[in-house]
């Protein structure tokens, strides 16, 4: 078999591991493989093909891990405000129950609210930090 069709299957076959793991890395690796199929059929030999390739998948996987490090993660769609219209409005908590929520209304309708664990529970105004559920998770103003 000709070098340059194992290095198409080898790119294949990470193509689909990559898409059983949804591991972005493996798509770099398939990259660094199809550049060893085209050095391949550039008429090289083996070394060069497997340094072309290894070269490019090293640099494709230290990219995709800068720039995976330098772009913190995003917040979670419940406390992510440009996903959730809830998060950064504010209520109203008139009295607090003995178990650590409130009931509000908020947007027509009846909420059940709660404060972070170890907050004080004190009536007024709070703001929506988080949606968990059907209940809302508040900070004090």
């Amino acid at each position: 078999m000709d070098h340059s069709t194992m290095w198409w299957l080898l790119a294949g076959l990470l193509v689909i591991a990559e898409l059983l793991t949804g591991t972005f890395y493996l798509l770099m690796l398939a990259l660094g493989a199809v550049i060893g199929a085209l050095v391949a059929l550039s008429g090289f030999g083996l070394v060069p093909q497997i340094v072309a390739a290894a070269l490019l998948a090293s640099a494709a996987v230290l990219v995709c891990y800068l720039k995976r490090k330098r772009n913190p993660r995003r917040q979670p769609a419940s406390s992510n405000r440009d996903v959730n219209m809830d998060v950064g409005e504010t209520v109203v908590v008139e009295q607090w129950g003995s178990d650590g929520t409130a009931q509000v209304r908020y947007r027509g309708a009846t909420w059940t609210v709660f404060g972070r664990p170890g907050s004080l529970s004190i009536p007024g105004t709070h703001r929506v930090a988080e949606v968990v559920g059907n209940r809302l998770l508040v900070d004090k103003v």
